[in-house]
Parts: C-alpha cells; structure tokens; sequence
C-alpha cells in the first residue's frame, strides 16, 4: 500500500506499507519529496516503491557520511575504479581532513553551505597534518574536493539522496606551475655523467630525458615491448605501486592505447648491446631467477622489477654525486618535451610521444616554452628589418 500525503508548498510525503514484521510492529518506508504538483509527486511515489522492491532503497536519515564513504562508495567505487596510489592518497586526505569535519552527520543533512564552510576551513593556516607549518597545498585541496565530489555523484546516482550538495560548491583553483627541465647545456652534461653509471641506469635515465617515458612504464618496460628493427619502444603498462612485496601493474595512465614511441638509434644500440649483457646474466643467476616468465628490461639482479621508489632515490644520488641542479626524475619528461620542442617537433607529435590524454593538455604545460620558441623565432627575423637592408631607411 502506497500514499501521498501533502506536507506543505511544493514538498510531499511518499508513504509505503510493507506490512508487519515478526513482532507485529508495521513496516513503513517514507521520504519527502520537492515537487510542484501532485502529478509529479505521483511519479515520484511510483519511483519510490520501485526503488523498495528492487532493494535499491537505503533509507537516508539511516545512512551516516562515515558508513556511506566505507561501506557503500569505497568498497563499489574507488576500489574498483581508482589507481592504488590515488586510492591510498585518497583514503589518507578521508582520514585526516574529511573524516573529522564530516564523520558525525547523516548523509541527507548535509548542505552545499556546510561544505563551503569545511573548505574555508581547510585552508586556513596550520591544518597540515605533517607537522610541517603553512597551510594544505593547493593540490591537496583539490584532491579533497575531488573526493567529496565523487562521493556526493555516488549517493545521488545510487539514490541514497536526492540532490548533490557539491553542485553549488566551486571547484578550488590550482595556480599554473610551469614544468622544471634542463636547459640543452645541462643535459649535455647529464648525459656524459651518466657513462660513469652502470649501463642499466645510465639507459633507464636517457630513457625518460629521450623518450618522455613515466618512472612506472620504465619500470614494467620488458623485452617484448623492444623492436630493434623499427627502432621502438611500446608502452603497454605501468608499474607504480608494491603491494606485500609484489609488483602491481597496470595499464597506462590514460590507458585507452599502446604508445610507440620511436627512440635514437645510437640509443638503441646501446640498449642492444645491454640486452646481449642481460641474456648471459640471466643464464648466471640460473634458479634464483625470480622473474617467472617475465623479462624486464630493468630489474634488480634476480629478474624482478625496480621497487616502484627505487628509480627515484638511484636519480637523487646520482645528481648529489655530480652536484646537478636537482630536478624530479618525473621532470625528465619535461626535459624530453623541451628538447623536440626547441627542435621544432610539432606538439600534436610531442602529445602522443609522451602520451597525454589530449593536445590541449600538452599545449597547457608546454606554453611557456613554446613561448619562448616563438620569441626567439621571431628574433631570428629581425636581421631582415629594412635597416639592415635598405640604405637610409627609418629605424
């Protein structure tokens, strides 16, 4: 038995009987709805009482923030959806930021002007949980607003509520940082450093400054991924996580395709020569090998891939030994963007090198420095100024 019942201007209760349970105590099932006229509350009512005997229905004032984000948007959508490094650094800004200011209401209660004056909040000074002084970055801030927009998306396509209380709510502005890179001198000088390394990270280092590869896709990189012929590398998966002590890979960051990438050949040489060098140690390592079946390019000694972090502490030690300017190892794709940017390389053609999801997302990062190239182009034109062709013209 269904009922509408008329509770003010533009608001009605839907009322569902569901009979009695084993105490004889009446099942009822309600919820207000904000509709104009009764034909549409009416609608809503048949709605409703679908929703019941689907099991779809989870009664809000039931529902507390903290039980939907563990219990319902966690385990059916971030575990199955999300990155492990975005799950973990998501699950840690929850914890620290979300959770204390959200935990304590109930999902339905929660209103667009409750969730400004949390975001007020956190940017005040000292909300660091790092012990460190200032305020959260601005990233930070926009991974939490990120969080609570996808949990709130969540509850309102599950049904949980009615409406979205972020949809009010502005997304926070993340100032424009222009990528680090070296300048040509500097990897120049980088690169003749790096022959005093051993040839398994001198080439896994010129790989990410030449062919703009990510720390992970280097280190998931395996032999069949080579072509010696083509002179090509094929990026088809990623490693950026350990789980108890196991490599976790996955596909590519914007994982919608395979990458190639076409690499120098004095490059590929060398990888050549490498590989010979990486056969004959693999028949000396014999049943400590710990690869199984896999050949990665760049391993440890026993065939199983770098430690996800490894790459990037070998990059700190090898700038401290020489005294480089220090730059991330990520910001090496910077520096392979800049080189064929400066080399006159069209940025569509830098886009799919370096696999970006789109043009525009190469062309915002890389403004500055086409930019910059555009300058100094037209600089170059200035020996054509009638001055310096035409006797007697004006300056």
């Amino acid at each position: 038995m269904a009922s509408i019942e008329k509770r003010g201007k533009n608001s009605y209760r839907l009322v569902v009987e569901l009979g009695y349970d084993a105490n004889g105590k009446r099942i009822r099932r309600s919820k207000t709805v904000h509709v104009k006229t009764k034909r549409e509350a009416e609608k809503e009512l048949a709605k409703f009482v679908t929703e019941i005997e689907s099991g779809e229905y989870i009664a809000p004032e039931k529902m507390s923030f903290k039980n939907f984000v563990e219990n319902e948007w966690l385990k059916k959508y971030a575990e199955k959806e999300l990155a492990l490094t975005t799950l973990n650094k998501y699950t840690s800004h929850f914890r620290s930021h979300i959770l204390p200011f959200f935990g304590h209401k109930q999902l339905n209660d929660i209103k667009t002007l409750y969730i400004i004056n949390f975001f007020n909040e956190i940017q005040k000074e000292g909300e660091r949980k790092d012990g460190k002084s200032g305020q959260l970055s601005e990233i930070t801030v926009r991974d939490i607003y990120t969080i609570l927009r996808s949990v709130f998306s969540n509850a309102v396509e599950w049904r949980v509520i009615p409406n979205n209380p972020m949809d009010g709510v502005k997304r926070p502005k993340v100032g424009k940082r222009n990528p680090n890179f070296y300048e040509t001198d500097e990897t120049q000088e980088i690169i003749r450093a790096l022959y005093d390394e051993p040839a398994s990270w001198r080439l896994y280092f010129l790989g990410a400054m030449l062919g703009g590869f990510r720390r992970g896709e280097l280190t998931a990189l395996e032999w069949t991924d080579v072509d010696f012929d083509e002179n090509t590398i094929t990026i088809r998966k990623s490693i950026s996580y350990t789980l108890q002590g196991k490599a976790v890979v996955k596909g590519t960051k914007t994982n919608e395709y395979e990458r190639i990438v076409v690499m120098p050949e004095w490059y590929m040489r060398e990888l050549r020569k490498y590989y010979t060098e990486w056969k004959k140690e693999r028949l000396l390592v014999g049943d400590l090998w710990e690869g199984g079946d896999k050949q990665y390019v760049f391993h440890g000694g026993t065939g199983k891939p770098y430690y996800y972090t490894t790459p990037t502490k070998r990059w700190r030690k090898f700038l401290a030994k020489h005294d480089f300017r220090y730059i991330r190892l990520h910001d090496l794709r910077h520096t392979a963007a800049t080189l064929l940017i400066e080399a006159g390389v069209d940025l569509k053609a830098i886009q799919e090198r370096l696999g970006h999801s789109t043009y525009q997302v190469t062309a915002d990062i890389y403004a500055h420095v086409t930019k910059k190239v555009n300058k100094a182009a037209a600089d170059k034109l200035e020996r054509l100024a009638p001055k310096n062709l035409v006797p007697n013209s004006s300056p």
